[in-house]
């Protein structure tokens, strides 16, 4: 977990709920690289792009299915926010890599992220946990 103090004072408030949504959906820690195919997350979810590892395996539907198991788990905790690591093919809000496996970064957002947001959950990233907090205390 982020060492932050916010994360100490919201998971002492027993206000985080936890999961990886790319473990919750089947894959291995440590994975591969993953990166969505020339494409965008909502194309994804769509059944138009796919997420390839770096080896060329197809791994779209345990992206698909673990954004799906993170939303239901956010709806049943009637979260309104979620925090998710930038520049992942599932938790990117902002940024992620472009498809070449080059660590060539593009605006974009994960399929989980997309998904959240679809929902009315807004996601942020662990770098923007301040405004998180604003976005709480006077969204």
């Amino acid at each position: 977990m982020l060492d932050h103090p916010l994360m100490t004072k919201w998971r002492d408030e027993e206000r985080l709920v936890a999961i990886c949504p790319e473990v919750a959906g089947g894959l291995p820690t440590p994975r591969l690289p993953a990166e969505i195919q020339f494409g965008d997350a909502n194309s994804v979810l769509d059944g138009k792009t796919k997420i390839l590892q770096v080896d060329g395996e197809d791994v779209t539907q345990m992206f698909i299915d673990g954004a799906n198991k993170a939303l239901q788990l956010a709806l049943a905790n009637n979260c309104k926010v979620a925090i998710l690591t930038e520049r992942s093919p599932s938790c990117g809000s902002s940024m992620v890599y472009d498809g070449t496996f080059n660590k060539d970064l593009i605006l974009g957002m994960g399929v989980t992220t997309a998904l959240l947001e679809k929902n009315n959950i807004r996601v942020f990233n662990q770098n923007q946990l301040d405004e998180l907090d604003y976005y709480l205390d006077n969204g």
